[in-house]
């Protein structure tokens, strides 16, 4: 999907995209072979051409690094299909007791495993560094707004730097709006464990209280099961948005 992308280079947005595509030039190597490009200067097109060779390289050197802050923040679901492999599909619970706040569950899903670790029981920031860094993409919902300036406040330089797909963007290009539980209602995903919308309002911190309050793990697992239930419905949720932004955009 990013080869056949040329927003990516300065001065491209997404009309100017389109016009290039509309000359018969899908991908970079295809930009490579002609000569001249309508709309682009001869002097713009020997720059792009490097340009798209360094990133052809990056590619190569599975770099993901490279496009961060390349892409329009609405456009990085672009690196999803090459980087997918390599996503950790990305939610934290956090209390919001005072203005600093604390995470007290912090969710990886990797496509195949759920990694949690919980405050108190075993969230070891050192060793979470060391997990993060084995990734090329960090996919969240909502998580410029949210999961990733609370994590970066309280831990900088915690989280790799990596592009980051948030989910909320992509689901607002195709027309989805709302919440996570709300766009999942719209895809038809159904969440295995619903007794935390029923009885506790959906709300994580609730629970946190709860087993806080009586040490009753009944309310830890619950916990822990919700955000279970988020991180592996991002990869869910993904997978959908990403093809069709493909085929609503003729890729």
């Amino acid at each position: 999907m990013i080869t056949k992308s040329f927003i990516f280079l300065e001065k491209i947005g997404w009309k100017k995209e389109q016009n290039i595509r509309k000359q018969g030039i899908k991908d970079w190597q295809s930009f490579l072979n002609t000569e001249k490009v309508k709309g682009i200067s001869g002097k713009a097109k020997a720059h792009y051409n490097r340009k798209i060779i360094e990133a052809r390289k990056a590619i190569s050197d599975n770099n993901s690094c490279y496009f961060m802050n390349k892409l329009p923040s609405v456009e990085t679901w672009r690196l999803y299909d090459f980087f997918k492999e390599e996503a950790a599909f990305l939610d934290i619970e956090a209390s919001r007791v005072n203005k600093e706040g604390f995470i007290t569950v912090f969710g990886m899903y990797d496509g195949f495993n759920t990694k949690q670790m919980i405050k108190d029981i075993n969230l070891d920031f050192k060793a979470l560094k060391k997990e993060l860094a084995h990734y090329k993409l960090i996919v969240t919902f909502n998580g410029s707004s949210f999961d990733i300036p609370f994590i970066e406040k309280r831990n900088p330089g915690l989280l790799p730097n990596v592009p980051h797909f948030d989910l909320r963007h992509a689901c607002a290009k195709l027309g989805w709006k709302g919440g996570l539980k709300e766009i999942e209602k719209q895809l038809g995903i159904k969440r295995q464990n619903q007794l935390v919308e029923r009885l506790y309002g959906g709300d994580p911190y609730l629970l946190w209280r709860m087993f806080k309050g009586s040490g009753d793990e009944h309310y830890l697992k619950l916990l822990a099961d919700y955000n279970e239930e988020d991180v592996v419905n991002l990869k869910v949720i993904a997978d959908k948005v990403v093809e069709k932004l493909k085929a609503q955009q003729f890729f």
